[in-house]
């Protein structure tokens, strides 16, 4: 009988120690935008990897935020840099991810093409304007500016046809006139500005004085529940990424350009990045007011049935406390 419980004991023990081991990577998606400057130079600079010591960082390219959301729905990812609109979407259709962190604030603009005769937000009605995917930040935030505005895009009736373009692709969309403007992340409003685009409206004037949360840290929620210490880690990486941004812009700048090329084979000259970075504030934090108004203005777009309940969406507590 000693020897029966034994076993049971030893094998009880093989088993809780079998499912507390930890992964031995962590896949981790993100953006060549000057919003995700949090998790590009931490890629770039091997912060987050110094972080994670002896577990693998697989880091994953994406363009859009509905191909982050793919990801996480196939189990592709395990965290992932994203705006709060598709990551707010994905959330009530049930995958299983939530925000860690906030990775940066503002960062977007809308631009014209020089020839197009856009002059202001008003001047858009007949135009087609470009934004990354349907259900974006930057498409959402459109149609709220737009609303201000006294516009509306043509899937409500208006006269504004919005033109989901990846942002990368955007300059060469300027250029071959497919588009006449775009609400877009920098670098690439930047990137267009130098090919002749005008500022219609800086991140200021997107919303709320630019004081809005543009991109987000999320976790797949399983992931994080059996490895909880290497979503510590990432958050660690995270915060070292972006106290290196906030001391070193030049540094920055390189680290960003750097890992942009990589994923896209176009580089952002100094001055682009330069003018990005300062329309961009690169933080841990969130505002969970503008968030709040932000998932009503979703639900009014159409592109979900409800808001969340952001005390489920949202936690920051764990990053809070390594930022202390």
């Amino acid at each position: 009988m000693k020897r029966i419980l034994l076993s049971l004991t030893t094998l009880a023990l093989l088993a809780g120690g079998a499912g507390a081991q930890q992964a031995k990577e962590l896949r981790l998606g993100v953006f060549p935008n000057v919003t995700h400057a949090a998790g590009l130079v931490g890629i770039q600079r091997g912060l987050i990897q110094k972080e994670l010591g002896n577990v693998k960082l697989v880091v994953k390219e994406f363009a859009n935020g509905s191909q982050v959301n793919e990801a996480f729905a196939a189990g592709a990812i395990d965290a992932a840099y994203v705006g709060p609109g598709p990551a707010m979407n994905a959330f009530l259709r049930g995958v299983p991810i939530q925000v860690y962190a906030g990775a940066a604030n503002a960062g977007a603009v809308l631009v014209a093409r020089g020839d197009s005769g856009v002059r202001n937000v008003k001047g858009l009605s007949g135009k087609k304007v470009a934004v990354p995917t349907r259900g974006s930040t930057q498409d959402i935030s459109l149609r709220h500016l737009l609303h201000e505005n006294g516009l509306k895009a043509t899937d409500e009736g208006g006269t504004v046809t919005i033109v989901p373009i990846d942002p990368a692709n955007m300059p060469a969309a300027f250029a071959s006139k497919q588009v006449d403007a775009a609400l877009v992340q920098e670098p690439w409003g930047a990137v267009m500005e130098t090919q002749g685009a005008r500022l219609i409206a800086n991140e200021k004037a997107i919303w709320a004085g630019g004081n809005y949360t543009t991109t987000v840290l999320v976790v797949n929620t399983k992931y994080a529940a059996q490895n909880p210490e290497i979503v510590k880690d990432l958050l660690r990486g995270h915060l070292a990424a972006i106290n290196f941004i906030n001391k070193s812009n030049a540094g920055a700048q390189k680290a960003i350009a750097d890992q942009i090329q990589a994923f896209t084979g176009k580089r952002p000259n100094t001055g682009e990045l330069f003018k990005a970075l300062a329309r961009t504030k690169v933080t841990w934090d969130i505002n969970l007011g503008t968030l709040a108004e932000y998932a009503q203005l979703n639900k009014e777009a159409g592109f979900a049935r409800d808001v969340p309940d952001l005390n489920r969406f949202v936690d920051l507590s764990v990053v809070r406390g390594l930022a202390k």
